[in-house]
């Protein structure tokens, strides 16, 4: 439908992190990033993107989630998570006591969050190569959503992938959420990691829960 389409990932999470020792299992994991990718359509026959897959499932969402300011606190997991404070609009609006408690801060369940990204990561991957009837040992480069090194070196293994068909870059930025895949993209193919012709796998996995692929050819 168009020539040209932007498509831009960008985050900062600096600047709403606890920075204290309360915080740390959040904290030193996430970082700031954005990517870019200029997408135009391709004439050549079996080339660009192959095919996109894209799921969501909100009944977990509160294990990788902000609760304040919001209005969804505590809804899915009951007496686990915070509830609703007993305060004007029921914690709509950020106060001075949801900075002091910590609850404005982003709260996630690590375990629970590795548990499942290791599962749909291969699912999803596993989908857009039937999807084109491909199989894994056809991927020259799988870019994964750098979330956290153990689950790409997971998530290869179940694979069978080699370190030469997998890129990671986390233990440079950290985990950049929606920036960690153009990020990644970028550095590989600036690296001569991606040559033309080369199938190339991206997947992601996070907060809501969501996850998705996408298969290009290069």
């Amino acid at each position: 439908m168009y020539k040209n389409i932007l498509v831009v990932g960008s985050e900062k999470h600096s600047f709403a992190l606890d920075f204290s020792t309360r915080g740390r299992a959040v904290s030193v994991i996430f970082g700031d990033g954005a990517g870019a990718v200029v997408l135009q359509p391709t004439n050549e026959e079996g080339k660009g993107i192959l095919s996109t897959h894209l799921h969501s499932d909100g009944a977990e969402a509160e294990k990788l989630a902000m609760y304040f300011p919001g209005a969804s606190a505590g809804y899915y997991l009951g007496e686990q998570m915070p509830q609703w404070p007993d305060v004007e609009l029921g914690g709509m609006l950020m106060t001075k006591e949801m900075l002091e408690d910590g609850s404005a801060f982003p709260y996630m369940d690590g375990q629970a969050v590795f548990k499942k990204a290791v599962v749909k990561f291969p699912e999803v991957i596993g989908e857009a190569l039937a999807k084109n009837n491909l199989k894994t040992t056809d991927i020259d480069m799988l870019i994964p959503h750098q979330a956290n090194l153990r689950i790409s070196q997971f998530v290869q293994k179940t694979l069978g992938l080699s370190d030469d068909q997998v890129f990671n870059n986390i233990q440079k930025y950290g985990n950049t959420t929606a920036a960690s895949v153009p990020i990644a993209l970028c550095e590989a193919w600036e690296e001569g990691k991606i040559k033309d012709g080369d199938l190339v796998c991206l997947a992601a996995f996070g907060a809501g829960f969501t996850w998705g692929s996408a298969l290009i050819r290069w």
